[in-house]
């Protein structure tokens, strides 16, 4: 119903900036939060940052608050992730994902997700 497109990933050095983009599609009127979450090499995945689809607030995760902002533009149904100040720490693959709000009522999990985009911060 919903697809997800990440772009914007590469190979960055520390101290350096990335602009992570996701495109959505389809039933986008469904969404009531867009975030995303990052996954390293044998960890678990963790949530980044979120951002609700109509008025705008955002979400944090206390490793990226001050360094990473999230924006959403529901007309052009795209949603970004400004990353400064890189650490190798933020080495990870950077998945975006919605979440409808009848999901998010029944306190189900985020209901798509892009394929993700790689990540890597040099040291």
């Amino acid at each position: 119903q919903v697809q997800l497109v990440e772009s914007g990933g590469g190979l960055v050095q520390t101290g350096g900036s990335l602009r992570l983009s996701c495109a959505a599609s389809g039933r986008t009127f469904s969404v009531y939060l867009m975030g995303w979450f990052r996954q390293a090499p044998g960890k678990e995945r963790e949530f980044v940052a979120a951002i609700n689809w109509s008025d705008s607030s955002a979400y944090y995760a206390d490793s990226v608050k001050g360094r990473f902002t999230i924006s959403g533009d529901n007309v052009k149904n795209t949603v970004a992730l400004q990353m400064n100040s890189l650490k190798p720490e933020d080495t990870a693959v950077y998945y975006c994902a919605a979440i409808s709000r009848a999901s998010y009522s029944y306190g189900k999990d985020y209901d798509y997700w892009g394929q993700g985009t790689q990540v890597t911060v040099s040291s």
